[in-house]
């Protein structure tokens, strides 16, 4: 049986890692280099960088920012924020990055995301989707749109549709992020992973509403993601990626050990 993982996620905005709710009314919280590297010493089993307003505000990348958290870190390493082509991609991954997440530019241009399998693997190619529940229509028959641009714009486009439609071009990974969820600290959307888990062949990593060790449990189980994103329960210090791994464990989720 594969491990399960913890992924602490690294919102940045100016060069600073910060947390909102909802995607709004984001505060400043710390230096992303310091952060990345006290939680790859607890034994995180991946970090997830997000330059937040890259896309929105047409800028790329913050590179120096992402190369000096990847000299930091010996684990997995995902980023996402402003890619747009492939030499973003390119750009990302030799400033240290394993992975490349794209999210809006992919929605808009989906070849990007073929293309990057194509050229880097498509073990390199997560694609970042941002979920707000709406209902069942004609148009969203699964109840669940993506939205783009840190949440701001709708899309029309089906999740389900759309997460099928990405492992057919080549992603190799899917971070699903619910909107509702993000920075609520009351739990995962349930119903949202286990429809996108289910339906895929590739990792799902469930993002937005974790609180407590208990949220983890249900969204690695009843959810049937591969790994969770983690914020709020461990940058404000109430949980360690330890306390977290050893709670899942007495559970009988497999976890990493490596630290």
């Amino acid at each position: 049986m594969l491990s399960k993982r913890i992924i602490p996620c690294l919102d940045v905005r100016d060069g600073l890692t910060t947390k909102g709710i909802k995607f709004k009314d984001n505060v400043v919280i710390g230096d992303p280099v310091e952060m990345g590297k006290f939680y790859y010493e607890q034994g995180a089993d991946e970090i997830v960088f997000y330059d937040i307003t890259a896309s929105s505000d047409r800028r790329p990348i913050m590179l120096e920012v992402v190369r000096r958290v990847a000299e930091t870190i010996f684990i997995p390493f995902s980023v996402g924020g402003g890619i747009r082509t492939l030499e973003d991609m390119r750009d990302v991954l030799l400033a240290g990055a394993e992975k490349v997440s794209v999210n809006s530019a992919a929605v808009l241009n989906p070849g990007i995301i073929s293309r990057g399998a194509e050229a880097f693997g498509s073990q390199c190619i997560v694609l970042g989707m941002d979920v707000k529940k709406t209902g069942v229509s004609e148009k969203i028959p699964s109840g669940y749109e993506i939205v783009i641009n840190g949440g701001r714009k709708h899309m029309g486009i089906d999740a389900l549709w759309w997460a099928r439609e990405a492992e057919r071009l080549g992603a190799g990974e899917i971070c699903l992020n619910s909107i509702d969820a993000d920075g609520t600290q009351s739990g995962y959307e349930l119903e949202l992973t286990r429809l996108i888990s289910t339906s895929v062949r590739i990792p799902v990593i469930a993002s937005g509403g974790a609180g407590k060790p208990e949220h983890l449990l249900d969204v690695l189980s009843r959810g049937c993601a591969d790994a969770a994103l983690i914020a709020s329960m461990v940058h404000y210090g109430t949980y360690t990626i330890g306390t977290i791994k050893d709670y899942l464990s007495q559970q009988g989720i497999n976890m990493r050990r490596n630290w």
